[in-house]
């Protein structure tokens, strides 16, 4: 028996949407894992109201800091501090988003606690064992954690946000002094520099409609001249293939696949992407996939809903232009 701790991932007190996944995994493992409550912890600038925030989804408490020490994220201090939150809490198990963040201090957390792990949960089985993808998804592997402590991280995709649920009302700091090594020192490192990346466009992981380009573009040049403007026209997130964002055409930030983000929209188009197996992990579970490539072999056609063999350079341009006749 023990509590439920859920990570609660915010940018300056906005709840990321991909919290709100984590909270409803946390909700199918309560029964099956004996927890008596789902309890909270959020840090860094802003944490305070994200925590007030989380009161209204069924959380029963909820501890936060805005101490100077998590006003950048760094995982060593983050760990401790969701390690010491478990422990001012009783939670037996700990549960987030497998962000960045996410994947970056869990497994620091598990260490803490003596846990085990299981990483990119997509799925709660009714005996309280976890599905997770292998080898780039062609595996669905189910998982049993036998420690006594837990740690699970969750992909977003795989669970609809958790709805507003009648909670608790306590609301409180989470006093650090419980651990001596979680203060400000040289070995946490320093920030020099912390920038995030801003866009006119919804968010990759969260938008309805993604259009993402490969390395058939051919240039960053082309990359902007075609996938901007039809992404546009949808009102639709950018992504792109790795091939591309090592190539240099995107940003490392809308690289969609194993090593990227992982998106399920309602509609995804990719242009000029073969679909190589680490591409297909990241966006395979898309809820329409429209594929349009000139070798007719390529193996993003498997996965695709509607598949176009032609050349990119000639239909994209001509797909926006009606997209925008049909807006207008």
């Amino acid at each position: 028996m023990g509590n439920i701790l859920l990570f609660i991932q915010h940018v300056d007190g906005k709840v990321l949407k991909g919290t709100l996944s984590a909270l409803a995994a946390a909700r199918e493992l309560k029964v099956p894992w004996q927890a008596e409550q789902i309890v909270g912890v959020a840090l860094g600038s802003g944490a305070q109201v994200a925590a007030k925030e989380m009161l209204g989804y069924g959380l029963t408490s909820v501890r936060y800091s805005e101490n100077g020490l998590f006003e950048k994220y760094r995982a060593e201090p983050y760990a401790r501090a969701i390690a010491l939150a478990a422990k001012e809490l009783s939670a037996t198990s700990v549960v987030a988003l497998a962000s960045s963040s996410g994947k970056d201090a869990l497994p620091r957390v598990a260490v803490l606690l003596e846990a085990a792990q299981a990483s990119d949960v997509i799925g709660v089985n009714p005996d309280g064992s976890l599905r997770r993808p292998m080898y780039a998804g062609n595996i669905i592997a189910e998982v049993e954690l036998l420690a006594p402590t837990r740690v699970v991280t969750v992909r977003s995709t795989a669970f609809s946000p958790a709805t507003l649920e009648v909670g608790g009302s306590e609301c409180s700091e989470l006093g650090l002094a419980g651990d001596p090594e979680l203060h400000e020192q040289p070995r946490f490192g320093e920030i020099v520099g912390y920038e995030m990346s801003k866009a006119d466009r919804p968010e990759l992981s969260d938008a309805a409609v993604v259009v993402s380009g490969g390395r058939a573009l051919g240039s960053a040049e082309n990359f902007e001249k075609v996938v901007y403007p039809l992404a546009d026209s949808l009102g639709a997130a950018i992504g792109a293939s790795r091939a591309a964002v090592d190539s240099g055409y995107a940003p490392n930030d809308w690289q969609v696949g194993q090593t990227g983000k992982v998106v399920a929209p309602n509609l995804y188009i990719s242009v000029g992407i073969s679909g190589a197996i680490q591409h297909l992990a990241g966006m395979k579970d898309s809820k329409v996939i429209v594929a349009i490539n000139k070798d007719p072999d390529a193996p993003i056609f498997e996965v695709a809903d509607y598949g176009l063999v032609a050349d990119l350079f000639t239909v994209a341009p001509e797909l926006t232009e009606k997209l925008r006749g049909l807006r207008s």
